[in-house]
């Protein structure tokens, strides 16, 4: 994202059917860094420029990453009906070819792995989290994650002469809303969609549309066309979400709204959406848990927990509290608060650096005072601070906040554990009693190997059990549902958990939490992070649905209903 001495920034106008057009205004994004040690100079050279007040030299002002057009409305309604027109025809291009599409976009994001994290740094995400986000599109678009979905899409077979198909066809019209807190990695959730047969419009967030409308404007709008797509199946928008979301439900051009925002949101949306006739994809709000057992690999377990504070604790599937065993409370929590007392601020191009400033920082605040007022130990943590980690009152970042608690009734009743938190604030929640058993052994670095038996594979101690059914229930009862995870070697554990643990979308054992993998969904929940239908999200899947076909050959026999299922079989 470097640009020649007095060079304009990059321009992005609509994208409306695939055709680059003016829209009416403009939104001016500075770098993050800038915004950080300029910001009052920086805010009022985006007034100016944004509404069109422009001094000499601030169009090609150095601290200006880049500018995308406003959308119109009569933009959005012309970019559905583009969209209803487009995606017949586009349904038709072979599966192959559509799979292949992803494929490429999968291998030009990978040539151009610098410019997608130099393009989100500049929006402002640390290094570290700009490179999370490249791994996971790069699994979200990996081969392996297209062979499943072409099992999935796809499946042929014979039943009493007929040829059987399992069909998945397109919804038609999916209308994508990112997260305004990772916009460009959830509209890349659009690509599987598009591949699957639908038509797109995304609608970048004006509060941070740079990296949405980049990407899709250098990578996936030019190798769509590339792969048969006609004109009008993808537009990209800039414009508010309240009267966009309006223009989509009220508009017979959109079938599926996909959404990613909060739980409340979401919800009201769900509601319209079925009044509508729309289908609702919702990626509402995480509330993750992270428990760690007697036996957990300690380093890996706090290496897992501090992704609580990747981006400042705004991202939706990272850790929120860990739920840690009497045994190794003490040393998780000392090891702990070591590295979270070590984190720094700084601005994003810093390779160490994983802190952003916090948006809602006096909400943080309270959230921090309710936990003590139950009891909750701070630790470490709390102060509003500025990019050099001078304390400061206006300061936009926060030290990272870790709390220690001490039993699963009272933490259920803190803000801090009850309810989404989205500032880097974290409680380690020990259950009440230690139960009997033996001493922890200290943790070694590395697991047992993949073939050698580790812990008792009759299970634990009876008073363990015990604890393990408490603190199943305890993450089942979550009201959220993203992403939970565990640190454990004995088997039993690590099966309970799995067997049992009905919460969540995706669940990771021994792992990092906000880990993504080629196949496993990246997005995805239940309760209140996935609504009513929630589960764990694959785009193939989720706008959808299925069409089962039965291709006789007109015998007569073929209406022998009864012949049709065959002699009986016995497993």
């Amino acid at each position: 994202m470097t640009r020649p001495a007095g060079a304009p920034p990059p321009t992005y106008p609509v994208l409306l059917g695939g055709v680059p057009v003016p829209g009416q205004g403009w939104v001016h994004w500075p770098r993050g860094s800038a915004m950080l040690h300029d910001t009052y100079d920086v805010l009022a050279l985006k007034a100016r420029l944004d509404h069109g007040r422009a001094a000499p030299g601030d169009e090609t002002d150095p601290r200006l990453a880049g500018k995308v057009a406003r959308s119109t409305p009569e933009q959005v309604t012309a970019a559905l009906a583009a969209a209803r027109a487009a995606q017949p025809a586009w349904a038709r291009v072979p599966l192959e070819r559509r799979l292949g599409f992803v494929h490429a976009v999968h291998r030009r994001l990978r040539e151009r792995a610098d410019d997608f994290t130099g393009v989100l740094v500049a929006e402002g995400h640390p290094l570290r989290v700009a490179e999370w986000a490249l791994s996971a599109a790069l699994d979200l678009t990996h081969p392996d994650t297209l062979d499943h979905a072409r099992s999935l899409l796809r499946w042929e077979g014979e039943q009493a002469g007929r040829r059987i198909r399992l069909v998945r066809k397109p919804d038609g019209v999916v209308c994508l809303d990112p997260a305004r807190n990772a916009p460009l990695l959830t509209a890349l959730a659009g690509v599987p969609t598009l591949a699957a047969g639908n038509a797109l419009v995304v609608n970048a967030p004006p509060s941070v549309p740079l990296g949405t409308v980049h990407v899709f404007h250098t990578v996936v709008a030019p190798l769509l066309a590339e792969h048969g797509a006609p004109p009008g199946t993808l537009s990209v928008l800039c414009a508010p979400a309240r009267p966009v979301l309006r223009a989509w439900l009220a508009s017979p051009d959109c079938d599926d709204v996909f959404f990613f925002g909060g739980s409340l949101e979401g919800a009201e949306l769900t509601r319209s959406c079925l009044e509508h006739g729309k289908k609702p994809v919702m990626e509402m709000a995480g509330n993750d848990a992270l428990v760690v057992w007697r036996d957990a690999v300690l380093t890996g377990a706090v290496d897992a927990a501090l992704e609580r504070y990747h981006g400042s604790g705004q991202l939706c599937l990272a850790p929120k509290f860990a739920v840690v065993h009497p045994a190794v409370a003490d040393a998780f929590t000392d090891l702990l608060r070591e590295r979270v007392a070590a984190l720094r601020v700084g601005p994003p191009e810093d390779p160490d650096v994983v802190l952003t400033p916090v948006v809602k920082r006096s909400q943080c605040q309270d959230v921090l005072d309710d936990a003590l007022s139950h009891g909750a130990e701070l630790l470490c943590g709390g102060e509003p601070v500025d990019v050099h980690g001078a304390p400061s009152p206006r300061g936009p970042f926060v030290r990272p906040v870790l709390l220690r608690v001490r039993g699963l009734d009272v933490a259920a009743r803190m803000r801090a554990v009850a309810e989404e938190t989205f500032f880097p604030l974290m409680c380690v929640i020990v259950p009440d009693d230690a139960p009997a058993g033996a001493p922890h052994t200290p943790a070694t670095d590395t697991l047992g190997a993949p073939d050698t038996p580790v812990g008792d594979a009759a299970g634990p101690p009876d008073a363990d059990r015990a604890l393990l059914d408490t603190v199943l229930a305890f993450v089942n009862a979550n009201r959220y549902g993203l992403r939970n995870s565990l640190w454990a070697n004995d088997p039993y554990v690590v099966d309970r958990f799995t067997d049992e643990v009905t919460n969540g979308g995706v669940l990771k054992v021994n792992d990092s939490h906000i880990g993504t993998l080629p196949v496993l969904p990246v997005i995805g929940g239940t309760g209140l992070s996935g609504g009513v239908f929630g589960e764990a999200n694959v785009p193939f899947l989720r706008t959808t649905r299925l069409q089962g076909i039965s291709i006789g050959t007109g015998r007569p026999d073929h209406f022998d209903h009864l012949a049709t299922a065959g002699p009986a079989r016995h497993p």
